[in-house]
């Protein structure tokens, strides 16, 4: 055996290397603000990975509080594994196969090996194109990059072919583990605290425990081929291992190898990804986990998820009353995932001013959240029919699909501001305690997006295909239905003040 996690300083931060109780300990000290070595795609595996280990570890254990000492967290570890007195189940590198090995179950026998020979190659990402990250160039892997992209693969990967089956906790093959949820800010900047994120999320899920209800640690028993574990048979936080990966050394390098099964290692596919993740959104009436598809999280889709009452919020997205005394990011992130393939990693950070934290749910900011979309449609609806009204050579008789279709950069554009100032304008709505408050933050709101759509009415007119004979006629049209649609987007913000008064 080799690499042991529980002795051996594997995991480098930004101040020193760690085991992985050593990990724990100081991040409990507060003494982690980063992992060099983590690519980006697998911030969220490892930290749900690190924080699920933690509450099975003290459950297991009985820890009340979270013990800042290495030799603690080993011992809360191994009573995760009192079977192995040798802690196999925590080296990289096993003895042989027939035993378990950190996230590699035993080897049933009988099956085919392909060799891997770097973590990248490993890892779950998968790219149409090979561009967004490059494959098997990490020749010079250390054994916390093997970790990393174990982690990433066993907790996060899809179905990836015949034999190749994914996690339980998505909803189908072609979908990707989310994560919704709320993290500290490091003081002073809008990044998160690692060390602070992982401690919050542990105290709020150990809140919420009455001990280990299940299978929690699901490479320690033998995977029989065509044999899957029983959701309900394991605690809803278990740590799941969806491929079979063996990692071994040649000639004193690492490697790995892998292999298929015949059926998922988890039978889950009724739940949807319904699994009792606590950083998925379910969708309330299909009890289904979220699907980012090859979208990404856009201010349309987060007030979907936080406000609009068709997804349950993810427990660890909600504030907790001790957090209203500091800011707080929302933190959305995913894979986006189709068939076969990825699109990409996915990643949203919104800082929550602290005055906002307590109040970020709830009616209220769902109605100022609507007000702001409804801004948005009616500034980008002008947009749209003045530049639809050029394509048509200025004829609005003959305005159809197609014209609109040429709109589509400009409005891009446009869309890609509003996200950009979303949330913020929210808050400062928020912020605003008098009806006269939000109106006139709403004023300025609409002017600010008038003067953009104006912009890239500006920028995409020349590109608009139009005769030259009608041109001039087409493009004085144009402005006007332009500047008439923003004036009834500002005729009805003052229809509203009037009722208001």
């Amino acid at each position: 055996m080799a690499h042991d996690l529980l002795r051996d300083p594997l995991i480098r931060t930004d101040r020193a290397w760690h085991s992985l109780p050593g990990l724990m300990a100081a991040m409990v000290r507060g003494e982690v603000a980063g992992f060099p070595a983590l690519r980006p795609h697998q911030r969220p595996a490892w930290h749900m990975f690190l924080v699920q280990l933690a509450v099975l570890a003290l459950d297991a254990s009985d820890e009340r509080a979270l013990p800042d000492t290495e030799d603690r967290w080993r011992a809360a570890f191994r009573a995760l594994t009192p079977e192995f007195a040798d802690d196999a189940p925590w080296h990289l590198v096993g003895r042989d196969r027939s035993c378990p090995a950190f996230l590699q179950p035993p080897d049933p026998g009988g099956l085919k090996w392909s060799f891997v020979a770097t973590p990248d190659a490993l890892d779950m990402l998968i790219t149409s194109r090979n561009h967004d990250l490059k494959r098997e160039i990490a020749f010079e892997a250390a054994p916390q990059d093997w970790l990393f992209a174990l982690v990433s693969l066993q907790t996060m990967e899809g179905f990836g072919g015949a034999g190749n089956y994914g996690i339980a906790r998505m909803n189908g093959g072609s979908s990707s583990r989310a994560m919704l949820t709320l993290a500290p800010a490091r003081a002073g900047s809008a990044e998160i605290d690692p060390s602070a994120w992982w401690a919050r999320d542990v105290r709020r899920l150990r809140a919420g425990r009455e001990g280990l209800v299940g299978k929690a640690l699901l490479w320690l028993d033998p995977w029989p081929d065509g044999r899957s574990l029983d959701l309900h048979a394991l605690d809803p936080l278990f740590i799941e291992v969806c491929r079979r990966i063996r990692l071994t050394l040649h000639d004193g390098r690492m490697a790995a190898e892998r292999s298929t099964s015949k059926g998922p290692r988890v039978a889950a596919k009724e739940a949807r990804g319904n699994t009792g993740d606590p950083w998925a959104p379910i969708h309330l009436t299909e009890s289904k986990s979220l699907t980012l598809g090859e979208r990404d999280w856009t201010h349309e889709l987060l007030v979907d998820l936080l406000y609009r009452g068709e997804w349950q919020v993810p427990v660890l997205a909600r504030p907790d009353p001790q957090e209203e005394a500091a800011p707080m990011l929302l933190v959305a992130e995913a894979v986006s995932r189709g068939n076969s393939k990825t699109d990409g990693f996915r990643s949203r950070i919104v800082p929550v001013p602290k005055a906002m934290v307590g109040h970020m749910l709830g009616a209220r900011p769902r109605d100022l959240a609507e007000g702001i979309l409804e801004d948005i449609a009616a500034v980008d609806q002008a947009l749209r029919n003045g530049l639809a009204l050029t394509a048509a050579e200025g004829d609005r008789d003959k305005v159809g699909k197609a014209h609109y279709a040429r709109t589509r950069p400009a409005r891009e554009a446009l869309r890609r501001e509003a996200d950009r100032t979303f949330f913020a304008e929210l808050w400062t709505r928020m912020a605003e305690t008098t009806d006269a408050g939000i109106g006139g933050a709403r004023l300025r709101y609409l002017e600010s997006l008038a003067r953009q759509a104006r912009v890239e009415f500006a920028a995409a007119l020349p590109a608009i295909p139009c005769a030259s004979l009608m041109r001039p006629r087409a493009e004085v049209r144009a402005r006007r239905a332009l500047e008439t649609g923003l004036f009834r987007a500002m005729r009805k913000f003052h229809a509203a003040e009037e009722m208001n008064a």
